[in-house]
């Protein structure tokens, strides 16, 4: 793949998670504010959560048959879809009408979130290769963690951009106005991207859907515990208890998650060079298994000072920026690690096998994260990241390091 071609992906993925993070925010404010619990907003996300499961398992497979270009635009039409549906909706229907609506509106744009994102997390594998053809780690380490904090500080950015057109314009036009944005970033990729990325020489398998290696399964269980931790507190009870407890404003949330998640983008960008002996995987296995530790005590120091000290708004704010820089950085090197474990004709099942994983992750974070504050507030929902991070630090502790050949890859190219 030429970098022009990587341009175009990449700039797809962009528009793309602009919308996904101004439709997140935007849903859970205004639903919010019609009077809706916790645990009812929860159940909102739960399908685009659990859409992500499948469609991560048999996006890979048909991405690796057809090609990353057509998973890629067919996930962009399912956003545009989703955003005109939950556009139509009425104020005047019936609490549990609305929710099964609004369930099913966010199951497509679930679909559409991780087409796209497998299909431009994928393609990148193909663009690092030096002049001989092998696969230069440390370079893939560096574009992966480009594309992922990039993404995730125009996520934040989104963040931002939802809750400002939810205050100014309302839900309806808010939502109007991502879909002709988002129509803009299509056209000009069915234009511009001509080039079929990451089909499979051979045909992949059905039974191939699950991963048989043991590597991509551990990382994939670390993966799964890990984004449960983050979004056992970020899904559902932050935003709450900034607006229940703390009494701010719809911007006011939306500036300061959207800066959360662009400062944590930030640091998954600049990861490589903060990790400057990560990038082979030896030196990725260390990373891991260092900051995920390191990641355990800060959630640890977290949860206690909220519950135990008198300045809860203080304690909060910086532990969230402590926890999001730790998190950054063991995210960065997980999404260099699965490519570093997988060859290119398996990349796109691997990789969507692997965020399969993530989606799950994000499922029992999201459940928890309504069941916890409904049962004790933002502290037991600290808690429970507590314990989520606990497990993904002892699977992490499990990931082998492979010597020779992994999945295809010479041994030479982990020297880089």
């Amino acid at each position: 793949m030429n970098l022009r071609s990587y341009a175009l992906v990449t700039a797809s993925y962009w528009g793309f998670t602009l919308t996904d993070g101004a439709l997140r925010m935007l849903v859970l404010l205004h639903f919010h504010a019609l009077g809706f619990s916790p645990l009812q907003l929860s159940y909102l996300f739960l399908l685009y959560e659990a859409c992500g499961i499948l469609t991560n398992l048999f996006g890979g497979w048909i991405g690796s048959r057809t090609g990353l270009k057509r998973t890629l635009f067919a996930g962009l039409c399912l956003q545009v879809l989703a955003l005109v549906q939950l556009s139509l909706l009425q104020e005047g229907w019936g609490r549990w009408i609305s929710i099964i609506y609004v369930m099913a509106a966010q199951a497509l744009s679930g679909i559409a979130k991780d087409l796209t994102k497998m299909s431009a997390k994928s393609a990148v594998k193909f663009l690092a290769r030096d002049k001989a053809g092998v696969e230069n780690h440390s370079r893939l380490f560096t574009w992966v963690a480009v594309l992922t904090g990039s993404k995730n500080t125009l996520k934040g950015l989104g963040f931002f951009i939802g809750a400002l057109l939810l205050g100014q314009v309302g839900f309806q036009w808010a939502l109007w106005s991502m879909a002709s944005a988002l129509v803009l970033v299509l056209v000009t990729g069915l234009i511009g991207l001509r080039e079929d990325i990451g089909k499979a020489r051979e045909p992949v398998r059905f039974t191939h859907l699950f991963s048989r290696s043991r590597e991509i399964n551990r990382l994939s269980a670390a993966r799964l515990f890990l984004f449960g931790s983050r979004d056992a507190w970020f899904v559902v009870g932050l935003p709450v208890f900034l607006k229940e407890v703390l009494g701010w404003s719809f911007s006011g949330i939306g500036a300061f998650m959207a800066a959360w998640v662009i400062g944590y983008g930030l640091v998954q960008a600049a990861a490589p060079r903060l990790l400057r002996r990560s990038g082979s995987l030896a030196g990725g296995l260390r990373a891991t298994r260092t900051w995920m530790a390191i990641l355990l005590l800060v959630s640890l120091g977290l949860a206690s000072t909220v519950q135990w000290l008198a300045y809860p708004v203080l304690s909060v704010l910086v532990g969230l920026v402590l926890f999001g820089f730790v998190f950054a950085l063991n995210s960065s090197v997980h999404s260099y690690l699965i490519l570093a474990y997988t060859d290119e004709d398996q990349v796109a099942v691997n990789v969507g096998f692997y965020y399969m994983a993530n989606a799950c992750g994000r499922l029992l974070g999201t459940l928890a994260s309504g069941w916890a504050y409904l049962n004790g507030g933002l502290v037991l929902c600290l808690w429970v990241s507590c314990g989520m991070v606990g497990i993904a630090f002892l699977v992490s502790l499990l990931l082998p390091r492979v010597n020779g050949q992994v999945q295809g890859i010479p041994a030479r190219a982990f020297d880089a």
